[in-house]
């Protein structure tokens, strides 16, 4: 995919308040931790993640959405009446109908004339909703977006506890599949795209590759589809840790081929940076695997956790603000989700 027209306006994000950390879950597990010999300590020595936040109970994700897009808009300077088009795309929803856009629009007070709609593609659905906004824009169809998201992560957490606390026949194997669920975080973040002859920015999204492993969509999978409140059902999530990650290794390789073929780049003309954060080990191995310099990515894993489909847009946020991106950077945005689908896009600052 390439863009001619398409830029990148302003990121907004929300954070919750609540740090959870790594240890505190692993002492709420100790009647297993007990039971298997497993020592303290080892969540934070697999993942590198220390801690992450998590959103006060009754928080809906269209809440919190709406708080993210209306930071992303006001830094944009775009008006409201120039959204032509809201996507929400992330896991976590309020309802299975009607689509958690139908919420955040309302609250926003967008134009009864924008399109909108919801995208849930696992950890890669919020990348999946920048691309379907900015071919919109290719073809000229919307001048101004936003794309939005947020993960509660909360009840997934609280659910893989208390199935594993129930669980009198446990074992190490079956601890294990259960334990990515304890890496997640939650948090939300919105984009705004334009077109070109509309921009202030200038920060140009020059396309990207993509890339399907379907056959492994068995490797991590929540059972249920559950929405924020249905209270009867609650989500757990099983993990394949290692095949997710043997596998989702060579896909990133095979997509990041393609893009630098796409985009006419090599590892030299990248300068910055910002991964899906899923764990420091998955950081680290993904890098190593592309041949990128690990000094030229921004990591936000070991304070956030992994935040699913918010957590590259809410990173990227947060190198920005820190001023990790000077003008004319060219920017690698390495998106992947299980099932497993790769994204990979390219900006130029």
């Amino acid at each position: 995919m390439r863009y001619n027209r398409v830029c990148i306006e302003s990121f907004g994000y929300e954070l919750p308040k609540n740090i959870v950390t790594s240890l505190s879950l692993e002492e709420r597990l100790a009647p297993i931790y007990n039971k298997l010999s497993l020592s303290y300590g080892r969540l934070e020595m697999m993942t590198g993640i220390r801690e992450r936040r998590l959103w006060d109970e009754g928080t809906p994700p269209s809440q919190v959405s709406t708080k993210a897009a209306e930071k992303a808009i006001a830094k944009s300077g775009i008006n409201k009446e120039e959204i032509e088009c809201l996507l929400h795309a992330s896991v976590s929803r309020d309802f299975l109908e009607p689509a958690t856009a139908t919420m955040v629009h309302d609250s926003l007070g967008l134009p009864s004339t924008a399109t909108i709609f919801d995208i849930s593609n696992a950890c890669l659905g919020f990348i999946n909703g920048i691309v379907t906004l900015a071919n919109m824009i290719e073809l000229g169809q919307v001048k101004a977006g936003i794309v939005v998201g947020s993960e509660t992560s909360e009840r997934v957490i609280e659910a893989t506890i208390d199935n594993l606390l129930k669980d009198q026949d446990i074992t190490r194997a079956e601890a294990k599949s259960s334990f990515a669920s304890l890496t997640l975080g939650s948090g939300a973040a919105a984009v705004v795209l334009t077109h070109s002859s509309l921009s202030k920015a200038g920060h140009r999204l020059l396309g990207g590759a993509v890339r399907t492993a379907s056959g492994h969509n068995d490797l991590c999978r929540i059972g249920t589809d559950t929405y924020y409140f249905d209270l009867t059902s609650p989500p757990t999530m099983r993990t394949d840790v290692e095949a997710l990650l043997k596998n989702g290794l060579a896909l990133g390789l095979d997509t990041w081929k393609a893009m630098q073929q796409e985009l006419d780049w090599s590892n030299f003309d990248v300068d910055k940076v910002f991964c899906h954060q899923v764990a420091a080990t998955h950081r680290k191995q993904l890098l190593d695997i592309l041949g990128l310099d690990e000094s030229k990515d921004f990591s936000t894993v070991e304070y956030l956790g992994n935040m699913g489909s918010v957590a590259l847009p809410i990173t990227l946020a947060i190198g920005i603000e820190e001023g990790r991106l000077n003008a004319g950077d060219k920017v690698a945005m390495l998106g992947i989700g299980s099932g497993l689908v790769c994204v990979m896009l390219g900006l130029e600052w």
